[in-house]
C-alpha cells in the first residue's frame, strides 16, 4: 500500500506569494501589450489623416489648375500651365527654385494652405512642395505634397499625377 506523502506546512510557506507574484507579473505584461498595441493605433491613425490631407491638398491644387488653364489654344494651355510650376529641381522633398510666376495668387494661396501651421500638414515647409510640368508628354504635371511629422527620420510625401489638355 502506498502511502500519501505528506509535505510538512513549513515547507510551503511563501508558495501562494509566489503564485500571486507571477499573476501580478501576467497582468502587468498584458497591459504593457495593450497600450503598446494603442500607441500603434494611434499612430497608425494620425498617419492616415496626413496622408488624407496631402492627398486633399493635391486634388485641390489639380483642381485648381484645371479650372485656371486658358485653353484658346496649345501655346496658351502650355503658358497658362507655366505659371503653376513650383520648386522645378530638386529631389525627395528638398525641392528650389520657388514659383515660377509670383502673380499667381492661386498658387501662393495654396502653398500658404499646405504650410500653415494650424491648418496645414504637420512639419510641411515651401521647400518641400513641387509642381511639375512636362509639356512634352502631353502636358504632364506632378504634383509632390511633403511634410514631416517629429517622429520622422525622413519626409513623407503624396505624389499625384495628371495630365492638363
Amino acid at each position: 500500500m502506498k502511502r500519501k506523502m505528506i509535505i510538512p506546512l513549513r515547507l510551503q510557506k511563501g508558495v501562494m506569494l509566489l503564485e500571486a507574484l507571477i499573476g501580478i507579473l501576467i497582468f502587468s505584461v498584458g497591459i504593457l501589450a495593450m497600450v503598446g498595441m494603442q500607441a500603434t493605433a494611434f499612430s497608425a491613425s494620425a498617419d492616415a489623416k496626413n496622408r488624407a490631407e496631402a492627398a486633399a491638398y493635391a486634388n485641390d491644387i489639380i483642381s485648381r489648375i484645371w479650372m485656371g488653364v486658358d485653353r484658346t489654344s496649345d501655346a496658351s494651355v502650355i503658358t497658362s500651365l507655366n505659371t503653376y510650376v513650383l520648386n522645378s529641381s530638386g529631389a525627395d522633398c528638398a525641392f528650389t527654385g520657388g514659383q515660377a510666376d509670383g502673380t499667381n495668387t492661386v498658387l501662393t494661396q495654396w502653398v500658404s494652405d499646405v504650410t500653415s501651421t494650424t491648418t496645414g500638414l504637420l512639419g510641411a515647409t515651401s521647400s518641400m512642395q513641387q509642381i511639375a510640368l512636362d509639356s512634352a508628354t502631353m502636358n504632364r504635371v506632378t504634383v509632390t505634397v511633403c511634410w514631416r511629422t517629429p517622429q520622422d527620420l525622413a519626409p513623407r510625401r503624396h505624389q499625384v499625377i495628371t495630365y492638363v489638355y
